[in-house]
């Protein structure tokens, strides 16, 4: 199912199913995207889309997060995945990032259906 979840216009809305699943084999490890779930390794990424950087509450971000002045979009997630900690110097995630733009498309429809 395509979505259309505010993108600006320019991006490829990806495919929210396809997400769940790439979420499920490659970020459930870490995260969790389901309302009131606990943080994991990492936070729990539900409500994420549009909000500031390191603003769940109850988990212990980054300095470099929380001051990473980002708000969540489709564009800001995509350059995030591709590389998180050139993205975000200094953030504890230890995940190398998706190379595949399909795939970061994918999983930016399933994170932003995550509200």
């Amino acid at each position: 199912t395509q979505s259309t979840w505010g993108f600006s216009s320019g991006f490829v809305m990806g495919d929210v199913e396809k997400g769940a699943k790439i979420f499920k084999t490659k970020c459930a490890s870490c995260h969790t995207a389901e309302k009131g779930a606990a943080h994991k390794q990492g936070p729990n990424l539900f409500g994420l889309y549009g909000r500031p950087s390191g603003q769940a509450e109850g988990y212990a971000y980054t300095d470099a997060n929380k001051n990473s002045g980002i708000t969540w979009t489709a564009a800001e997630l995509d350059d995030y995945l591709k590389d998180p900690k050139k993205k975000i110097p200094g953030t504890k995630m230890v995940f190398a990032g998706l190379k595949k733009q399909q795939e970061r498309d994918d999983l930016i429809a399933f994170l932003a259906s995550a509200k």
